[in-house]
């Protein structure tokens, strides 16, 4: 077993405003504008190059968004999947997949079928294994892909498409699925990882363009680069105790942004942030919405 090697990054700050819940941050290569989510704040938020933030309230808790073939962004809402228009401030429903359950959707990603996929996680205290995974359509489709799970998490595919990765960041677990990008469909789940609360609860990931996963881990302050196998060979020790998604952006693609969310963990509260630095890796551009 390799000893991973630890790095501690020249990070800075992306935003000055504090978070609650940061979330699913989300590169347009197009625009080279930052979106990403403050789940409870609830808002989703977009950061231009020259540091202009702009802030679009959201009518319920967001989890995650994705970025649409045109103007508008996909967002999971406590009310389900929508398209939000951040030019008209318009919204249209396209679908409800977890309805009166005791869960709302959290991490979801576009993937290479341009579906929107998404997991649920439990709200109940203590928390339940009701939640479960979703593959959602433009048309407003909507397909239960796993269940059994309890905060569906991590979601990214390998370069070539056909490798789909997917965490609970309350069972400790990192699994990999083979998927066929042109159906979307999963087969052959093997888990790669179970994760102790030092090495960092899997929360949000990432894949680069030479295969590896990079995982939050936001129970110990820290990201975890890992083999397509499951093995850590790199942790990135950051200045945030709860980093909770981290993801590919920048002009080359090699800038790594990460959220985090407030707590007081260390004895001293702190704000969730964005934080950015860069990375001997190259990331590449989302998926999007559509067919």
């Amino acid at each position: 077993m390799t000893t991973p090697r630890i790095v501690r990054p020249q990070v800075r700050p992306v935003l000055q405003q504090p978070l609650g819940v940061g979330e699913s941050p989300v590169w347009d290569e197009r625009s080279s504008t930052l979106w990403l989510v403050d789940i409870q704040a609830p808002a989703v938020i977009r950061i231009s190059p020259q540091g202009k933030v702009d802030r679009f309230d959201m009518p319920s808790a967001v989890g995650s968004l994705g970025l649409c073939r045109d103007r508008r962004v996909v967002v999971a809402l406590r009310t389900g999947l929508h398209l939000f228009d951040p030019v008209s401030g318009g919204f249209e429903l396209l679908c409800d997949p977890v309805g009166r359950v005791n869960c709302r959707l959290n991490d979801g990603k576009v993937g290479p079928d341009g579906h929107f996929w998404v997991g649920s996680m439990s709200e109940t205290k203590p928390q339940t294994n009701d939640a479960a995974l979703y593959r959602l359509g433009p048309d407003g489709s909507a397909r239960t892909v796993a269940t059994g799970l309890t905060s569906s998490n991590g979601l990214a595919w390998s370069p070539d498409g056909r490798r789909m990765y997917h965490s609970d960041s309350r069972q400790c677990f990192l699994q990999a699925f083979d998927f066929d990008p042109e159906k979307g469909e999963l087969a052959n789940a093997s888990r790669l990882r179970v994760f102790s609360e030092e090495e960092g609860r899997p929360d949000g990931g990432a894949t680069d363009r030479d295969g590896y996963y990079w995982s939050a881990g936001v129970s110990a302050g820290r990201l975890n680069r890992i083999s397509p196998a499951g093995e850590i060979l790199e942790i990135y020790i950051l200045p945030v105790a709860a980093p909770t998604m981290p993801c590919f952006g920048g002009p080359d693609m090699r800038t790594l942004f990460v959220t985090s969310l407030s707590t007081n963990r260390s004895g001293h509260f702190e704000a969730g942030a964005v934080v950015a630095f860069d990375v001997d890796a190259e990331g590449l551009p989302p998926f999007r919405f559509g067919n």
